[in-house]
């Protein structure tokens, strides 16, 4: 045990939450490959987070607690009256509970917004980097799709799509398990030239959706698409325009 393992160790659940920046999260999977005490509290949390997500009842909130948090938005956020000067005897006014209202309503439109699909976009990249570090990329090599997608049965509740796209450049060297959003999800492995991409796949198109289908962080390009009940991901450091070509022919293949 070391000063650095009590801080990673504190780090390991938010890794896990997709909480930290990619750079961070990066750190901590270097420190996991070289540490097998903190990896194995990792593996405790992901049990953990597992077995609350299956086991754990979650309900909606009840019309009680909607309109008792609606009102304390209301009081911590008054917005001033304004008056505007009448206009053929007919004053137009902005009231003190209008602007109040507008703002609540404003506030709850926030609170509604999957918070998890503001993050997931940074998830993916920081799991893409993790992957990069020695030893992290594969759990199965292989050139072949038909020993890729048997692997995977068994070990994931749904069956991702494997498909080999190699005839036209992008060839497909393996795969791994992963997890993302809260969920377990399959890493397809492809390579372009000295690119490797990898393609995610998470079972239900209700993940926690990202605020645009392509774009960038620290340095990486992503794609994101749904289509059979999953939804993908694609991400690589290769350029935009090839990596959006990849997509394309893999929704053909």
């Amino acid at each position: 045990m070391t000063e650095d393992c009590d801080e990673i160790r504190l780090l390991v659940q938010a890794d896990i939450d997709g909480e930290l920046q990619p750079a961070e999260a990066a750190r901590v999977a270097v420190h996991l490959q070289r540490c097998p005490r903190c990896a194995e509290v990792q593996v405790q949390f992901l049990s953990l987070s597992e077995r609350v997500r299956r086991e754990v009842p979650s309900y909606p909130a009840s019309d009680a607690l909607r309109a008792a948090v609606a009102a304390r938005i209301a009081a911590a956020a008054p917005a001033p009256a304004i008056v505007l000067a009448p206009v053929r005897r007919r004053p137009l006014m902005m009231s003190a509970s209008f602007g109040a209202g507008f703002a609540l309503a404003a506030c709850l439109t926030l609170l509604m917004l999957p918070l998890q699909g503001l993050q997931l976009q940074d998830e993916v990249v920081a799991s893409h980097i993790r992957a990069l570090q020695p030893g992290h990329l594969m759990d199965v090599v292989s050139t072949d799709q038909h020993t890729v997608k048997p692997w995977f049965d068994g070990r994931l509740p749904f069956a991702p799509p494997v498909k080999d796209l190699a005839a036209i450049g992008f060839p497909l060297v393996g795969g791994r398990l992963d997890y993302l959003a809260g969920r377990p999800a399959a890493a397809l492995i492809y390579r372009r030239g000295q690119h490797v991409i990898d393609l995610y796949a998470i079972a239900g198109t209700d993940a926690p959706h990202p605020l645009s289908a392509t774009g960038a962080r620290d340095g990486y390009n992503f794609v994101r698409w749904t289509g059979d009940g999953m939804s993908f991901w694609a991400v690589s450091d290769l350029n935009g325009p090839e990596l959006e070509a990849f997509t394309r022919e893999w929704q053909k293949a």
